[in-house]
């Protein structure tokens, strides 16, 4: 039986990441009083995150996990209302949106900030988990500055991939790219495997796919498996990148928001609205190129300042 408890609030924020926490603070700023739901990861993907150098204003670097309690606690000096819970279904349909958590409460909200994120794609192998912050990433960007004069590996064979092990090469002595099926099955366009195929450190392993990560603290090899020889080989490397894609995490909204084929939430450009009014969105689940702290900070800064002032219009606030 559904439990009908309901509570009413001005600005609600689903997620908790950088870009939730951001849009906290200046809603709480704003005196808009939102509340944050910080959903099934609190923190977002920086919490599973080592080292963080490239966010501005550490200029010794911060630990993922440490940076996300600052921002959280930020937030609440505010006076943000962060609250444990998953949002589990919307009804957006009347004027006022309706947000559902944990499956048994509803929260009506004049405005809502989704600010769910995505989560990487993995190859679901024990020791990529276990060696997961030791050497094995899901962000070349984040992670490869830590590599630099090493040789790594990455597993892909899409855009990203490609971009990812370009940008890999410029810091790592060698990057071996392991790829899963052969020459003709690769899905990056033509110029990204091109300018891969082109660039000297990077060698391709065609028709492979990772066996295992090696190393019992650290990763100190990849040991990978020929798809047609059914041969082994080991690879000794100090790190391993998987970009194999991300998956926004939008379930709940779609046939609702509009998104795109791979499920990131479509915004009006230049500004964190959907189509449905009132609702916004932020951060890596509306962001599939740039997918950094800092950009999901900055959008979820957007996204506050869009929610004040839709409710200024419409004199709520």
């Amino acid at each position: 039986m559904e439990n009908t408890a309901t509570e009413r609030v001005h600005c609600l924020i689903i997620g908790s990441g950088p870009a939730g926490y951001t849009a906290a603070i200046y809603a709480a700023r704003a005196n808009l009083k939102p509340v944050l739901y910080q959903g099934i990861q609190p923190g977002g993907q920086l919490t599973i995150t080592t080292e963080v150098e490239n966010y501005p204003g550490y200029p010794e670097g911060i630990q993922g996990p440490e940076m996300m309690i600052h921002f959280e606690a930020q937030a609440k000096r505010m006076g943000a209302d962060i609250r444990y819970g998953l949002a589990t279904k919307v009804d957006f349909s009347g004027e006022v949106h309706r947000v559902e958590i944990d499956e048994h409460k509803w929260i009506e909200a004049d405005t809502v900030i989704i600010s769910t994120g995505a989560s990487a794609k993995w190859l679901n192998i024990e020791s990529e988990q276990r060696l997961n912050g030791y050497g094995v990433s899901a962000c070349a960007v984040c992670d490869g500055f830590f590599f630099r004069g090493k040789e790594v590996a990455i597993v892909g064979a899409g855009d990203t991939a490609c971009e990812e092990a370009i940008y890999l090469s410029k810091l790592a002595t060698a990057v071996h790219m392991i790829v899963r099926k052969g020459e003709h099955g690769m899905r990056a366009s033509k110029v990204m495997q091109d300018r891969v195929k082109s660039t000297p450190n990077i060698k391709i392993y065609w028709n492979s796919e990772t066996d295992e990560v090696l190393g019992d603290k650290k990763v100190e090899g990849v040991r990978i498996k020929n798809t047609q020889s059914g041969e082994l080989q080991t690879i000794p490397v100090s790190a391993f990148f998987v970009a194999i894609g991300h998956h926004p995490n939008s379930d709940i909204f779609k046939g609702i928001i509009d998104m795109d084929e791979a499920g990131y939430i479509t915004t009006i450009p230049g500004t964190s609205k959907t189509n449905i009014e009132g609702v916004f969105a932020a951060g890596d689940v509306q962001d599939k190129i740039y997918r950094q702290a800092v950009t999901a900070a900055g959008s979820g800064c957007m996204a506050a300042l869009d929610a004040e002032r839709y409710l200024s219009e419409k004199g709520i606030v």
